[in-house]
């Protein structure tokens, strides 16, 4: 007996001593930049080993006020505007294209579901030299609707778990309110979606993270400093405004940061209830 329980505690302790290891190889890159934008002198050169020697919100102010070749607020406010359209945009595509999928019954459905997992196992950048060749050819260079609509178009490729969760609403229910004389539309707006609350919060805010945080389309698509998202802008930066650049990077990681945990019982619910199927 003495034996067993030896053996479960060091299997635990073994078991915590490599979840920590773990966490400190993710955390140590987090914690580094974070006092990265505290540096005093901004530059990276001279830092004492990994970590500024002296420390100050330089960065942080001259992020806000010093905007004659670095307009970070703009910058922000290009991404949120991006951000915020895509997902409401991408969000309805996804609900819309998931419930099709999950309630009615049509020809070649099987086929297309195939399709879209086949399609969505490629990488998006391969599709990049097309994307600009018809962004050129619409007119949606340095036009940040142009990003909106690649953000929200391909969303919908991205149904499936949104799809599992409408599986797991029993189809009993779209049965009565049909009875009662409701229509497909009335049934998906007034019971459908309150039903899939959860759903729509992990839909949104993966909806909005995406476009929040890249590089390569806003980086392909927009040539104008004044248009830059802050993934573009901060990467425009030169070594010696590293502590600018911690600075903002810190800053825009805040607000997800933040919106992920006030709605993380969400975020699990709609991701848990996605991957079973009753």
């Amino acid at each position: 007996m003495k034996k067993v329980k030896v053996s479960k505690a060091l299997d635990a302790g073994i078991t915590y001593a490599v979840l920590l290891a773990v966490s400190f190889v993710f955390f140590f890159p987090v914690l580094w930049l974070i006092l990265a934008s505290f540096s005093k002198s901004g530059s990276m050169y001279s830092f004492d080993g990994f970590f500024p020697k002296e420390y100050s919100f330089n960065a942080f102010r001259t992020l806000f006020t010093d905007t004659s070749m670095y307009n970070y607020p703009k910058w922000f406010f290009n991404t949120l505007f991006i951000a915020g359209f895509s997902c409401v945009f991408g969000t309805i595509l996804v609900i819309l294209t998931a419930y099709a999928m999950s309630r009615f019954k049509f020809k070649s459905r099987k086929a297309l579901m195939k399709t879209t997992l086949v399609l969505g196992m490629f990488p998006s950048f391969m599709a990049m030299t097309a994307v600009y060749i018809l962004m050129t050819q619409f007119g949606l260079i340095n036009n940040r609707w142009g990003l909106i609509l690649i953000y929200s178009a391909g969303a919908p490729m991205g149904y499936m778990v949104q799809k599992g969760f409408f599986d797991t609403i029993s189809n009993s229910i779209d049965e009565a309110a049909r009875i009662d004389g409701a229509t497909s539309l009335t049934v998906f707006i007034k019971i459908i979606l309150p039903l899939a609350a959860p759903m729509i919060v992990f839909t949104s805010l993966t909806a909005f993270a995406w476009p929040w945080s890249d590089f390569i389309l806003p980086k392909l698509l927009l040539k104008e400093k004044d248009l830059y998202t802050v993934a573009v802008g901060l990467m425009s930066l030169g070594d010696e405004e590293f502590a600018r650049f911690a600075a903002g990077s810190v800053f825009i990681a805040a607000p997800i940061i933040i919106l992920y945990f006030c709605l993380v019982r969400f975020l699990i619910g709609g991701l848990s209830s996605g991957a079973v199927k009753e």
